[in-house]
């Protein structure tokens, strides 16, 4: 693994999130906010937790502090905050990824999760499951969505690839 071959799969992220959140805009609050089957409360929920996931993880590989909390739906009561948080992330993100080399990729990562207890994982291993993690829960977001009658569409990973080839 090396520092373009994971920023093609960040790129790949936000393309996919960017699909999930455009779509969002077409639903009205109460469906944004609407209770959810799926693993979190709503349509809300699932995408806070995505953005929660990834702010955790870089603070995590980048500032050294396991953030012991989530964020909340308070903090983004609506679906504006929401993609003005997202923004914010994926630029902070995309700066520190910017600034990896190769041999970056290979450093192990000390952290604690939530629940106190420490790991030790390669950096390249929790890049990759951050996106993974990403694709889960924009599954369930895209669930959500289509469930609503407002599908995002297809958000393979060939998809975006194919759509982005030669840029």
């Amino acid at each position: 693994m090396n520092t373009n071959e994971i920023l093609t799969l960040f790129n790949y992220n936000y393309w996919a999130n960017r699909r999930i959140l455009t779509v969002a805009q077409e639903l009205d609050e109460a469906q944004f906010i609407a209770p959810a089957g799926a693993s979190f409360s709503s349509l809300r929920g699932t995408l806070l937790h995505i953005l929660g996931a990834e702010w955790i993880w870089r603070m995590r590989c980048q500032e050294g502090v396991s953030p012991a909390e989530m964020m909340t739906e308070v903090n983004f009561p609506t679906l504006s905050a929401l993609q003005m948080g997202w923004q914010s992330e994926e630029a902070a993100m995309r700066a520190y990824l910017d600034r990896l080399r190769d041999e970056d990729l290979a450093h192990k990562v000390a952290y604690h999760n939530r629940q106190g207890k420490a790991f030790v994982t390669p950096l390249w291993q929790i890049l990759v499951h951050l996106v993974n993690h990403g694709t889960q829960f924009r599954s369930e977001a895209a669930m959500l969505l289509t469930q609503a009658v407002h599908s995002p569409g297809d958000l393979d990973f060939i998809f975006y690839v194919r759509e982005n080839q030669g840029k």
